[in-house]
């Protein structure tokens, strides 16, 4: 007998139909197949290039400066949207990372329980029912899925490879743009591995000014680049008069699991950002911010990250670009796009893929390769660098094997 329970959920999450569908989630599907091929192929290695997270720990260092904060008995309360040390130590690093000075560390900066966190309590903030959010897609979605728990609508701008995977913005329909509150964007980006120029966050500036949009910019990988310095939207002319940036100690600085993060831009949507924050949590605790305050105050171990990542993605774009797979080195993020492609042949043998997450099966059943298909914009494969390995010489052999692998495949795209 079905529980009345069933009839009682929210529309925004189904409904009545909540949980009653059969379709599964991709990354449900590429469990399932690494479980299955590993059934399948006992006691061979499984290589996953599909995590989104670093593959070590945070430095030593931190973590002991996470010990001794944990012993403070000051740390042990509430941290609401306090925690003055970690907000101005993230404004020093706004400053002497990103180039970005006189922020102030009261008005300009809240911390967030991570990112995610971040992007899904600002939908509140802005998203009416009939409200449209402008964003990017492939991308992560939670901004515009807790935009669409308030009634509002998501307009995609597809990452294209002909535009260096920045969107298009001259291409909203007019009707969209009248009803649009904001625009999401996030570079170095997930999945693309793109980054973006100071133009284009000069174009994104105008637009937003020319259309009353405020910017939410996702710049969790922003200090993960390969060249030159990060590059940070409210670097540009006037981005301050339209919107926040997102920061996150996650990937930066090998602390995922720390859940630690900070909005920084435009006072008043900062503001607007800790009221609803404070009926939504009571802060990450102190111990932790303190910790990261010191990680902020330490930028070279993340140059130190990102030269692993760097060493990393120079030895799987040889290794893809040897077996017919065109992959070009981003600029940063530990993501590497590729595009996929339609046949692969060997000793006579055709498989055909139809899409991305088909070829993403072939690899892991047939190859236990595990990467993360993207279909939403043409056909790509999402490999990561973050692949387990202890050293640099197992980086080698991993890439190694990969290249073995794939070895003696024809692909036609």
């Amino acid at each position: 007998m079905d529980s009345y329970i069933q009839n009682l959920f929210a529309e925004r999450i189904g409904g009545k139909m909540y949980g009653q569908g059969t379709d599964i989630y991709k990354f449900e599907k590429i469990k399932r197949a690494k479980r299955a091929a590993l059934a399948a192929n006992p006691g061979v290695e499984l290589i996953d290039m599909g995590v989104g997270e670093p593959d070590e720990m945070a430095f030593p260092d931190c973590v002991q400066a996470l010990a001794k904060a944990a012993a403070k008995s000051e740390n042990r309360t509430y941290a609401d949207n306090g925690g003055t040390p970690f907000k101005e130590a993230a404004a020093r690093w706004m400053k002497n990372v990103c180039g970005v000075d006189g922020i102030d560390p009261a008005t300009q900066i809240v911390h967030s329980i991570g990112s995610k966190a971040a992007l899904s309590i600002l939908p509140a903030c802005f998203i009416n029912p009939g409200d449209v959010a402008l964003m990017t897609t492939p991308g992560y979605p939670v901004f515009g899925t807790h935009g669409k728990y308030y009634g509002g609508e998501v307009f995609n701008l597809p990452l294209l490879q002909k535009n260096q995977f920045l969107p298009d913005l001259a291409a909203v329909p007019a009707d969209k743009l009248r009803r649009a509150k904001a625009v999401v964007i996030n570079y170095p980006n997930n999945p693309t591995g793109a980054s973006a120029t100071p133009q284009f966050f000069a174009a994104v500036v105008d637009f937003a000014k020319r259309n009353k949009l405020v910017v939410i910019h996702d710049a969790a990988y922003a200090a993960l680049v390969f060249e030159g310095k990060p590059l940070s939207f409210l670097a540009a002319p006037g981005a301050m008069d339209v919107g926040v940036e997102l920061h996150s100690m996650s990937k930066s600085f090998n602390m995922t699991g720390w859940r630690l993060g900070f909005v920084v831009g435009n006072s008043l949507i900062v503001r607007a950002y800790a009221d609803v924050k404070d009926n939504t949590d009571s802060g990450q605790f102190l111990a932790i911010q303190e910790a990261c305050a010191y990680a902020l105050d330490h930028p070279e171990i993340t140059r130190n990250i990102a030269a692993k990542y760097s060493r990393r993605m120079d030895g799987l774009v040889a290794a893809l670009c040897r077996n017919g797979l065109a992959a070009e080195k981003p600029k940063g993020s530990f993501y590497l796009y590729v595009k996929c492609p339609k046949i692969a042949s060997k000793d006579g043998k055709r498989v055909t893929f139809q899409t991305a997450e088909a070829f993403s099966q072939w690899l892991i059943t047939e190859k236990l390769i595990s990467t993360v298909p993207w279909d939403d914009a043409g056909a790509y494969l999402r490999f990561s660098v973050t692949f387990a390995a202890g050293n640099a010489a197992e980086e080698r052999r991993v890439l190694a094997e990969i290249d073995r692998r794939l070895s003696g495949y024809a692909f036609e795209f």
